[in-house]
């Protein structure tokens, strides 16, 4: 199987349907991955065909839950999950956060190499970062009560929050701070065994829609 029948087939079991150009972007964002990824160690995958499973189609997961309006990923890391995002949603605009300097590089990099007028890339730690957008996205980027103190700034009455998880995600959610509410949606990523959640938080209270 190539890795276009690969993906291709993934993204029909998400049920996410891209065009041609779509589909090529994604994997050539993926050659420049594995490119850089043997100078910069920008992720612990290593193998580009299971970078299709463990970075692209998990990052797609999520495209149900997100609502249309302009994202802030925080801890982006190599551009995950918004370069993916960005990809599949060039109506909407992202900005990919990351201290780490050489992540922001190659992330700016691959906006350019890819055409992603869409996409922001901003250097800084999301301490110092102020007027995000009102969704939020994260993949491994901390801890839940972590990850919304270090985005108090940050957060209005309108802010949503979705934090890319592993299963077992109820001690944090034990640890949710006093005037939050959150919910859980499983995530199925095709050929992956191992479980994914999304927890999409807002402040209590709030007319925002989980």
């Amino acid at each position: 199987m190539t890795d276009r029948d690969r993906l291709a087939g993934g993204l029909q079991a998400l049920g996410v349907s891209l065009n041609d150009a779509q589909q090529q972007a994604l994997l050539d964002y993926r050659d420049l991955l594995v490119k850089w990824n043997r100078a910069y160690n920008l992720t612990a995958v290593r193998d580009p065909g299971e970078m299709i499973q463990r970075h692209l189609l998990d990052s797609l997961s999520v495209l149900a839950h997100l609502d249309d309006r302009d994202t802030l990923d925080v801890g982006t890391g190599a551009g995950l999950p918004g370069i993916p995002l960005a990809i599949a949603r060039p109506d909407l605009r992202f900005v990919l956060l990351d201290s780490n300097g050489k992540k922001t590089r190659f992330v700016r990099h691959a906006r350019r190499e890819l055409g992603l007028s869409n996409v922001e890339v901003v250097n800084t730690r999301v301490e110092q970062y102020r007027n995000a957008p009102s969704q939020i996205i994260s993949r491994a980027f901390a801890a839940l009560p972590d990850m919304l103190q270090a985005l108090a700034p940050l957060i209005t009455d309108g802010s949503r929050v979705l934090a890319m998880k592993a299963a077992a995600a109820d001690q944090e959610l034990a640890g949710l701070p006093a005037g939050w509410r959150a919910r859980v949606a499983p995530l199925s990523v095709p050929g992956l065994a191992e479980a994914r959640v999304l927890v999409i938080a807002s402040r209590a209270g709030s007319h925002v829609p989980e």
